[in-house]
C-alpha cells in the first residue's frame, strides 16, 4: 500500500476509534464489518479514458452495517487481474477523506493506475477494484471484487524534463538556441505564454544534446516527429500534458491593470516577448476615501480557449501570498508573485502600490516565464 494513504487512513481511523467508545467503562469500539456490495462501476465495465481534466469515473458501494461496525473510513483499492488484494497496486480514500461510500477518480488518476498495472499507452487492459472498511490499524476487505476494462490515454512512457517551442512560427524562429522554454507545472506537464505567427510551422523539443526529441500537436493530442500551425497570429497559452498526451491552446487577447477602487482596467500591458507583458509610462492616481488613499490593484487577462474559437473569457491574476499591506523597499520578492484565478472579484487577491507611485508615471511588468515563479514589478 502507498505510505501516504496508509498514514492518512490511520490518522483518520484513530480519531474515529477514540471517539467511538462503548458505554462499558469507555472501552474503544473495535467492531468492524466488511462492505457487502459494490455498486458502480458494474463488473466488467469498459472505461475509455479522456484527456480532459474534468473527466472522472465514479465508484460506489453500499455502506457497511453500522450496527456491526460503528463508524469506519473507506479505502478503495486496485489490484491486477490475478491479484488477491493482499498488497494492492494502488489505494486511495473515498470522497470526504474516507467518510463517504463513493469515490471520484479522475481519468488522469485511472491512467496512472492502469500504467502501474502494466497497461501501455493507448492500450486496453483489465484490473480489479474493491473496498476496505478501516478502523484504527484494522481493515476488512469487501466481500466482492469487480473488474474494469480501461483504455489508457496516449501518454508518453518517457517524460521530457524540459520542453521548448521552436520553428518558423515561434518567437525564436528555427534557431534552437533561441527556443522559448516552457514552464514545468508538474511532472510531465508544461505550459508557456508565447507568440506565434499564423500558418507557419512550429513544434516542441526537449533540445537534448544527443538525439533531441521533437513533438507536435494534432487536435487535442501530442504526437512525436512533426509540426503544427495556428490559424491566427497572437499570444497563446499552450499546455502540454505528456502524462495523458493531451494539449490545449488558448489565445490571449488582452492583459490589463485592474484598479480595484474603480472596479475597472486602467490600461493594458502589451506582450513584448519571452513571456513578458509590459506597460511603460503609466500613471495611477489613488482614490481618496474617507479613511485614506486606496491603492489596491491586480491584473485581468482575457483569453479565447479552444485555439481562439471559444468566446472571450476573463481571468484574474492575483496575489499568490495574500496581503493587506503595501510593499516596502525591503519586501521579499514573493510579495509580487502571481496566481491565476477563474473567480473574479473586486477586492480579493489584490496588492497595494507603494505610496510613492500615487500619480507618478511608472513601468508595470508581468513576467510569465519558465525558470522563475510567475511575478510582476512596478518601477519608476
Amino acid at each position: 500500500m502507498k505510505i501516504a494513504y496508509i498514514k492518512l487512513t490511520v490518522f483518520i481511523s484513530l480519531i474515529l476509534a477514540f471517539s467511538s467508545c462503548g458505554d462499558n467503562m469507555g472501552e474503544k469500539d473495535t467492531r468492524l464489518a466488511a462492505v457487502s456490495k459494490l455498486v458502480e462501476p458494474i463488473d466488467g465495465k469498459e472505461i475509455i479514458l479522456l484527456p480532459s481534466p474534468a473527466a472522472t469515473a465514479y465508484f460506489e458501494w453500499e455502506y457497511c452495517d453500522v450496527a456491526a461496525s460503528g463508524a469506519v473510513v473507506y479505502q478503495i483499492a486496485f489490484d491486477k487481474a490475478d491479484g488477491n488484494f493482499s498488497n494492492p497496486v494502488y489505494t486511495m480514500l473515498s470522497d470526504n477523506n474516507g467518510l463517504y461510500n463513493h469515490a471520484t477518480v479522475t481519468h488522469k488518476q485511472l491512467n496512472k493506475i492502469a500504467g502501474m498495472m502494466g497497461i501501455g499507452a493507448s492500450e486496453t487492459g483489465s484490473f480489479k477494484w474493491t473496498v476496505f472498511s478501516v478502523k484504527g490499524l484494522n481493515s476488512q476487505k469487501a466481500s466482492q471484487e469487480q473488474s474494469i476494462k480501461v483504455t489508457r490515454l496516449a501518454g508518453f512512457a518517457e517524460l521530457p524534463i524540459d520542453v521548448f517551442v521552436t520553428g518558423e512560427a515561434s518567437e525564436g524562429g528555427t534557431d534552437l538556441s533561441k527556443a522559448h522554454k516552457m514552464k514545468a507545472v508538474e511532472n510531465g506537464v508544461f505550459e508557456v505564454y508565447t507568440q506565434l505567427t499564423a500558418n507557419k510551422p512550429f513544434n516542441f523539443t526537449d533540445r537534448m544534446p544527443e538525439k533531441p526529441r521533437t513533438f507536435y500537436t494534432d487536435g487535442e493530442l501530442i504526437r512525436e516527429n512533426g509540426s503544427t500551425t495556428v490559424s491566427a497570429d497572437g499570444v497563446y497559452l499552450i499546455k502540454l500534458d505528456f502524462v495523458t498526451g493531451a494539449c490545449s491552446y488558448s489565445l490571449v487577447t488582452r492583459l490589463g491593470f485592474y484598479f480595484s477602487p474603480d472596479g475597472a482596467i486602467l490600461f493594458d500591458l502589451p506582450y513584448i516577448g519571452n513571456g513578458i507583458f509590459r506597460a511603460e509610462n503609466q500613471t495611477v492616481t489613488f482614490k481618496q476615501e474617507g479613511w485614506g488613499r486606496d491603492q489596491r490593484y491586480k491584473f485581468r487577462m482575457f483569453v479565447k480557449e479552444n485555439n481562439g474559437a471559444d468566446p472571450e473569457k476573463e481571468l484574474e491574476w492575483g496575489t499568490l501570498n495574500g496581503t493587506d499591506s503595501p510593499p516596502t523597499m525591503d519586501s521579499p520578492a514573493s510579495y509580487y508573485y502571481l496566481k491565476l484565478l477563474t473567480d473574479l472579484s473586486q477586492w480579493d487577491n489584490k496588492w497595494k502600490l507603494m505610496s510613492d507611485f500615487d500619480g507618478v508615471p511608472a513601468t508595470y511588468t508581468v513576467y510569465l516565464q519558465a525558470d522563475a515563479p510567475y511575478t510582476h514589478s512596478v518601477i519608476k
